[in-house]
């Protein structure tokens, strides 16, 4: 049986082990919610003495605003409840600075089960922190890349698909018009053949700046469909303005006037046109809708290219 020398060693021994970790210690007095205890390594992280950490309210006070009321609310619901937890937050340092901790709580209960005492460790966690906002923020820019087309930088395939998806069931809430225009550039092969891919690409880059400066609209969307063709995307505007909006890109394009020596329509690069607008319900779906619109294309190429074919489309 150890003697009352052997315990004190004991208890020497096992403050020593907990002020060597990197994480700090603590302990708080529930009844009085005040600091029973505190590692010193918090001041070598924060700036401020073991003395200085009075009651919870200094704990409470030296946290970021920010982040203050949900974790203090967090934590004293969860401590009244008898709960062990965690919880991530910016304490702020002596200097106006901050560090983000991981406070890790064990909730003491005594032999009526009341809550008597919380002890836990606070751990440092800013690196992780700093790596968990770079892929955040990596994974933000790969996102954006996904929706993005990598050679004309304007919207994708995967881009006009979800826009539409979305612009869809807020027409058939609103019960409001929607418009699709379904571009493809004219004797685009033989442009190829002539030019080379390289200028061809060239072509590209131009037709879809030229179409991302026809629109006007908050919630308007221009996007590569495939190949040489593009796709504008106009939720709310009825047949008259999409109409309009397919005029005003053929303009454009004819203004840019891109050398096209094997072209019939001025030696110049055009546009084939198809139009359609639909009131969308639960009678039409998205995919029919887009087949509607490229047949209204297939008769603007069929009709001799270099023209809009329009034709509203009723669900």
């Amino acid at each position: 049986m150890s003697d009352v020398s052997d315990l004190s060693n004991d208890n020497a021994v096992y403050r020593t082990l907990l002020e060597s970790t990197r994480a700090i210690p603590w302990k708080i007095d529930w009844a009085t919610k005040k600091f029973a205890y505190i590692g010193p390594q918090i001041e070598a992280l924060l700036g401020w003495s073991p003395d200085s950490w009075m009651t919870v309210e200094d704990w409470a006070m030296r946290m970021h605003p920010d982040d203050r009321e949900y974790v203090v609310n967090f934590c004293v619901a969860q401590s009244q409840a008898g709960v062990d937890h965690e919880a991530d937050y910016r304490a702020l340092t002596k200097d106006n600075g901050y560090v983000w901790i991981r406070d890790v709580v064990h909730v003491v209960r005594n032999e009526q089960g009341e809550v008597e005492a919380l002890i836990g460790f606070m751990f440092d966690i800013s690196e992780r922190k700093k790596t968990e906002e770079k892929l955040l923020a990596l994974q933000k820019e790969l996102e954006a890349l996904s929706f993005k087309d990598g050679l004309t930088n304007i919207a994708n395939r995967r881009r006009f698909d979800a826009s539409l998806e979305l612009e869809w069931d807020s027409a058939i809430r609103l019960r409001q018009p929607l418009s699709i225009l379904l571009f493809d550039i004219d004797f685009f092969k033989q442009y190829n053949d002539l030019y080379g891919h390289v200028q061809g690409d060239r072509c590209l880059v131009d037709i879809a700046q030229t179409l991302s400066l026809a629109l006007d609209g908050p919630r308007d969307l221009v996007a590569r469909f495939g190949g040489e063709e593009f796709i504008v995307l106009l939720p709310g505007a009825d047949a008259s303005v999409a109409l309009k909006v397919a005029e005003r890109c053929q303009r454009l394009i004819q203004k840019q006037a891109i050398v096209h020596a094997h072209s019939p329509h001025d030696q110049r690069v055009t546009v084939s046109v198809g139009v359609g607008t639909v009131v969308p319900d639960e009678h039409i779906k998205p995919s029919q809708f887009l087949e509607l619109v490229d047949q209204r294309l297939y008769l603007a190429k069929k009709n001799g290219k270099n023209r809009v074919e329009a034709e509203p489309v009723t669900g």
